[in-house]
């Protein structure tokens, strides 16, 4: 393991950090919790807490789960935490990567703090954006390494083990079992196997997390493991030599919408098309989507479950042509009888692009073209979704869509307080406010 990685890792603190990439770790922060807080009525989540309640029972180290509260082993926390996250699918994520730092990273960052009982939250800001240097770094680096398409998990388990042997201290030697434990046990799940089967799999991130913080403890205890090509490997040596010095965290995208960032695009188009020319969705006969392969695998018309909501691109277009919107509430259940989203979905014409092919993953693009019933025609253009870090997103749209998808789960009040509690990290004061917000259940 470098030297770079390694001093990386155990030396970066909230004094050498960048303020702004603090600001950054803040941000990321707020926004998990409020998707993590809207996931809480999924059947996902609920199953998996259950699950980790029954089945990760607390041993010396005892840790709540996210918005649960019920006390756990760590590994379970980090693996509910991360279910509950990826239950609703609108937290942040990385184009080179093609998924989620912040899903995992951050419950198995939960999970170290509470078990090891730390109060520092400037250390807990630091160590966030640790992880999301890490994990953008071991994502983009297995992509370029592995034969086949992987879920965040399969790499977000080595940032999840680098944060535990930080936590715990862990010297140079163990810190490399750790990682090298992580990367052999990381779950190597094929992500499009779930894109054309969608169910609660999903992207593998809280299966990642609980891999890397049992790797850190197995570690520390005198396990080894077989060393992490992806972190060790010439081949991608370039991706760990620029730690502290360029900073990936700044390269996450932004979700406005609770659906797979591939279907964002076709959804925008319709969303601006819509706006533009004032329209109903009942002038509209028939909308067609241009857009990369991955998007057009996306293929659910009539999904039945949340995470075939989660991930199609026919279904959420009809929704904002419709509604003109796609909220958590149009990707559960109970909203998908609605009889026009249904006729706009199943006759959507959905089209494979070559050019769009060759821009992904830099770029996802995608077209739309609305015939209406009087016979016009109208199209969007190249549209990207919105959200990306070459323009984005403000702190007023971070802060309207985590009291969106907070506040009918929390309530205003401690909503309110979560926000504040979020701002105030970095400034000395601990992290008590923080943690007795987070880890109360929820009533669903």
């Amino acid at each position: 393991m470098s030297q770079i990685f390694s001093e990386f890792l155990h030396s970066a603190d909230a004094d050498n950090i960048p303020e702004e990439m603090l600001g950054l770790g803040r941000k990321w922060l707020l926004d998990l919790l409020g998707v993590a807080a809207g996931a809480t009525e999924t059947s996902m989540s609920r199953i998996m807490r259950n699950h980790a309640a029954e089945h990760f029972a607390p041993g010396q180290r005892k840790v709540p789960m996210l918005f649960d509260g019920r006390l756990v082993s760590p590994a379970g926390a980090a693996l509910a935490g991360g279910i509950t996250i990826d239950a609703l699918d609108a937290h942040d994520g990385h184009k080179l990567t093609k998924g989620h730092v912040g899903c995992g990273v951050l419950p198995a960052l939960l999970s170290f703090t509470q078990a090891e009982q730390l109060k520092d939250d400037r250390a807990f800001l630091a160590s966030l954006v640790v992880g999301y240097e890490i994990g953008t770094r071991a994502g983009i680096a297995l992509h370029r390494t592995a034969c086949d398409y992987h879920t965040s998990g399969a790499w977000i388990t080595i940032a999840a083990a680098a944060l535990g042997a930080r936590t715990l201290g862990l010297g140079s030697a163990e810190t490399r079992e750790a990682i090298g434990i992580a990367e052999y046990h990381g779950p190597r799940s094929q992500m499009m196997r779930v894109i054309d089967a969608p169910t609660m799999v999903k992207d593998g991130s809280g299966w990642g997390a609980m891999a890397g913080v049992s790797a850190a403890y197995l570690a520390a205890e005198g396990f080894t493991g077989a060393p992490a090509v992806t972190v060790e490997g010439d081949d991608v040596s370039d991706l760990w030599d620029d730690l502290g010095q360029i900073w990936r965290i700044t390269e996450q995208y932004y979700k406005h919408y609770p659906i797979c960032r591939w279907a964002q695009p076709p959804v925008q188009a319709v969303l601006d098309l819509k706006l533009a020319h004032n329209l109903s969705s009942e002038e509209v006969e028939r909308i067609e989507i241009t857009t990369f392969h991955n998007s057009k695998r996306l293929a659910k018309r009539a999904p039945v479950t949340t995470e075939e909501a989660q991930y199609s691109t026919a279904y959420p277009t009809a929704v904002a042509m419709v509604r003109g919107r796609v909220s958590p509430d149009d990707v559960m259940e109970h909203s998908f009888s609605d009889p026009e989203i249904k006729r706009l979905a199943d006759g959507m014409t959905v089209i494979e692009s070559d050019t769009y092919n060759a821009a992904f993953p830099a770029n996802r693009i995608s077209s739309v073209m609305l015939t209406l019933k009087n016979g016009q025609k109208l199209t969007s253009g190249d549209t990207e979704a919105l959200g990306d870090p070459e323009n984005p997103v403000t702190e007023e749209e971070v802060k309207a869509k985590f009291h969106a998808y907070a506040r009918p789960k929390l309530g205003n009040d401690r909503a309110d307080g979560l926000e504040t509690a979020v701002g105030q990290l970095g400034n000395g004061e601990g992290l008590g406010a923080l943690q007795s917000l987070i880890f109360a259940p929820v009533q669903t």
